[in-house]
């Protein structure tokens, strides 16, 4: 198993746009929400592309990684042109307050203007670019080294735990710019945290693996240190992913923030999870 730079950011962008179509398939979200997703991605796919010419050239995953870029600024230039329309739910709910308003206190206040009659960012432009990303992720997985199978399921797994958790913290802000967002959204997202937490750990358990680091059959060169800081990582990240699903039952608004603040953390013991393991495989 190895840790390159160039294979670990088009896994990154690749599993964070996947979970994109998460949200975006719900038309709950404002266009902004994806024209910020793509535009970070989209940046991770090209440095992506210039760490592996660089450092490391693979052909298929270098190739993958300007595939990823193009899709991703294909579906933003889209969404931009067809923000009149707005989303479906978002502009039903944006109608439905502004009527509320003008009858509570009988003025007529439009909250947004949007045209019925436009064309809607369809969805499934989204899922153009992690299918190429996952191109180059078989092929970084099996440039790896090990088994191939197993290179592969890791990277591929990897993509969607790092991307499910990334999305999941990014999204728990975007409620500060959309208010009366319902949680639907946020709590799929942090399901599917907690999903891929399983599959990401077992896989990483998987000889050589993990255990050969806890057990010292593998030298860290930390005297161990780094094999049960890999194992805080993975407990800490599932307790999170849980107290976060705990608080977002709450009623009040405040509960949303709180569950942002838990993702904050969730997402540095999540990379711990992964980078680490990787980091003391690679010498394996």
């Amino acid at each position: 198993m190895s840790l390159n730079v160039a294979t670990f950011l088009l896994q990154w962008a690749t599993g964070g746009l996947a979970f994109l179509w998460v949200t975006t398939r719900r038309r709950e979200v404002s266009l902004g929400y994806g024209w910020l997703l793509r535009g970070v991605y989209g940046l991770m796919a090209i440095g992506a592309l210039v760490a592996g010419l660089r450092y490391d050239p693979l052909p298929v995953r270098d190739l993958s990684a300007a595939g990823v870029a193009l899709a991703t600024g294909v579906a933003l230039w889209v969404s931009v042109a067809r923000r009149s329309s707005g989303v479906a739910l978002q502009r039903e709910r944006a109608q439905v307050r502004s009527a509320r308003i003008a009858e509570m206190t009988g003025i007529d206040r439009a909250e947004q203007h949007f045209d019925a009659e436009a064309p809607e960012f369809p969805p499934s432009l989204d899922l153009v670019a992690p299918a190429i990303g996952l191109i180059g992720l078989v092929a970084g997985g099996i440039d790896a080294g090990g088994p191939a199978w197993l290179g592969i399921a890791r990277t591929v797994v990897g993509a969607a735990f790092l991307g499910s958790v990334t999305d999941a913290m990014l999204l728990g802000h975007w409620y500060l710019t959309q208010p009366g967002l319902p949680r639907a959204p946020l709590n799929e997202l942090v399901r599917w945290v907690g999903w891929t937490w399983f599959p990401e750990v077992a896989l990483l358990l998987v000889p050589v693996g993990m255990v050969s680091v806890l057990n010292g059959s593998i030298d860290d060169g930390y005297g161990g240190m780094l094999g049960w800081f890999w194992l805080a990582c993975v407990v800490t990240t599932i307790v999170l992913v849980v107290v976060t699903r705990l608080a977002l039952k709450e009623r009040y608004y405040s509960a949303v923030m709180a569950a942002t603040g838990l993702l904050y953390l969730a997402i540095l013991t999540a990379f711990g999870t992964d980078l680490v393991a990787r980091a003391v495989l690679a010498g394996a």
